[in-house]
């Protein structure tokens, strides 16, 4: 893991870990019956800012949304939970991983499916708005493990691609 000197001490990954839930209403849907992707959106970076916010122990802002896939449609009274961790921190920054089930309203004895993931990158920030050092995140367990190293592979192909874009404009 990286170190982090300046920044407070590590919490462990189940610190950072929450979950929203929530039943998709009429409001939410979009010309084609189910609910719209733009409301799922909201819905994963409210989680995922949720779990920034308590593992930076103060304010973090979306930087980025690597991907989001959509697997499934979420439909009309559907119940649906997103669950949020952190998977990797810089020096300022974190990855947050998120993963959105639905219970189906009319399929009360089928377990959730799960309809979206998402990974997104959250900068925290002091009261300024300037980043601020974000304490390490410490993973627990083999699978904590792996979303972290998956999270520097992310990372790393962040940085790639921006650096390449910005050779191809200088060139």
């Amino acid at each position: 893991m990286t170190e982090h000197p300046s920044a407070p001490q590590g919490k462990p990954t189940s610190y950072s870990r929450v979950t929203l839930s929530r039943i998709m209403t009429a409001v939410d849907v979009n010309l084609y019956g189910t609910v719209h992707g733009g409301v799922l959106m909201k819905f994963v970076d409210d989680v995922a800012g949720a779990a920034a916010a308590r593992h930076s122990g103060g304010t973090a802002v979306t930087a980025s949304i690597d991907e989001i896939v959509f697997s499934e449609p979420v439909r009309v009274g559907d119940l649906v939970h997103a669950h949020a961790q952190i998977n990797w921190t810089g020096h300022t920054s974190m990855e947050v991983g998120v993963k959105v089930m639905a219970e189906r309203w009319d399929q009360v004895e089928d377990a959730p499916v799960r309809v979206a993931t998402a990974y997104l990158v959250f900068v925290s920030v002091d009261l300024g708005g300037a980043p601020r050092p974000v304490r390490p995140v410490l993973p627990e367990t083999a699978e904590d493990e792996r979303r972290f190293r998956e999270a520097e592979i992310r990372r790393a192909h962040r940085l790639a691609k921006r650096r390449a874009i910005q050779a191809h404009r200088a060139g």
